[in-house]
């Protein structure tokens, strides 16, 4: 019981004189926990809180986000990536309102079972907005607690997240769930580091931690190998006709569902390619110019892409399937388009950019 109590205790308090201060830990409010701890799967702090902000001003309300239109959430996601994670969540907005009268439930199971919150996001909006005794286990979590214990077991099993889970419950505070779940991922953050060497001098368990005394650090976590990702190659068409461009909409399912995209083809086309692609589209006497090379990495998936500029009159606009000619100022206000396409978007003349006014890096999915 001593170490525990150890544990806890010089935890929180680091955490009350280092934790950052963050636009969503000005309150408890249970939405604004949720919107923040799905924004900030995969996604770096910093670049999450434009993003908050712009959210939180557009969509206030779960009730906001429950009947916002698609296309209106996608532009407030742009760039931001794992465009699932916007649609999961009106998904589950639409089921808080219409079963839990527009109010987050406070029970960790009826957390769970709503579209897109799994045991991590449960576990930290249950302890954080409601204060239940729940683990909040997410990668920052694995690699303090395998250090800490000098623990080998592959952190991308379930079982291990779950044996973490129910391990690290022994030494949790009653009066404070939220703040420790907390403290751990902000320990693992900012000072157990997941890249580059961590700061154990500034560590509340450098001590104990078990990684550090037997100069383990470099060798945990462990992590299963991931597999190679897949190359896909696109030939990208800048369709313009003075100040519109062609895009079309992608399918419903799928890598980048329901977002805008400039029209491609899924190969690389050399010259004879292109010269045939344009007459089967009526456009031979179009002028057409290089627009550049451009690769995009995804979560399993890498686009290596050779785009080009045509630059077609009205007689040639007619294209088939769901492609519209949008102009300059729609694209930057109106139709949300994934970052894999900024380098044709400068070359149209157009900057991608965040909400924060920064090219967004992010991978998408």
């Amino acid at each position: 019981m001593e170490q525990r109590y150890d544990l806890s205790g010089s935890l929180l308090h680091w955490y009350d004189y280092n934790k950052r201060i963050l636009p969503w830990r000005e309150n408890k409010d249970p939405y604004r926990i949720w919107i923040s701890e799905i924004m900030l799967q995969q996604t770096r702090v910093e670049a999450v809180k434009p993003y908050f902000d712009r959210f939180m001003e557009v969509l206030p309300t779960v009730y906001d986000l429950a009947k916002v239109d698609d296309d209106r959430l996608m532009k407030l996601w742009e760039g931001l990536g794992y465009y699932n994670r916007a649609r999961n969540l009106k998904a589950a907005a639409q089921t808080i309102v219409e079963e839990y009268g527009g109010q987050l439930p406070a029970d960790y199971d009826k957390l769970l079972s709503l579209k897109g919150i799994g045991m991590y996001t449960a576990g930290a909006i249950g302890s954080i907005a409601f204060e239940l005794q729940v683990p909040a286990v997410d990668g920052n979590v694995l690699r303090v607690l395998t250090r800490l214990w000098g623990d080998d077991s592959d952190i991308l099993k379930d079982k291990t997240k779950k044996a973490m889970g129910r391990r690290v419950m022994e030494f949790m505070p009653e009066d404070r769930p939220g703040d420790f779940n907390q403290a751990l991922i902000e320990l693992g953050a900012t000072v157990c580091v997941p890249n580059g060497q961590p700061l154990c001098d500034q560590c509340p368990w450098d001590t104990v931690c078990k990684a550090y005394k037997e100069d383990l650090i470099d060798q945990l976590p462990v992590k299963t190998p991931k597999k190679a990702r897949r190359i896909e190659h696109k030939t990208v068409f800048l369709l313009e006709c003075g100040e519109q461009i062609a895009i079309h909409k992608r399918g419903d399912k799928g890598l980048l569902a329901g977002l805008w995209e400039f029209p491609n083809e899924d190969k690389k086309m050399d010259a004879e390619d292109i010269k045939e692609w344009m007459a089967e589209h009526h456009m031979e006497d179009a002028k057409t110019k290089a627009a550049g090379k451009g690769k995009h990495i995804f979560s399993h998936v890498e686009w290596h892409m050779t785009g080009y500029e045509i630059l077609v009159d009205e007689l040639e606009k007619s294209l088939p399937g769901n492609v519209i000619f949008a102009g300059r100022d729609e694209l930057e206000e109106k139709y949300p388009m994934p970052s894999a396409f900024e380098p044709y978007l400068r070359a149209a003349g157009l900057e991608k950019r965040n909400a924060g006014g920064k090219t967004a890096p992010y991978p998408e999915q």
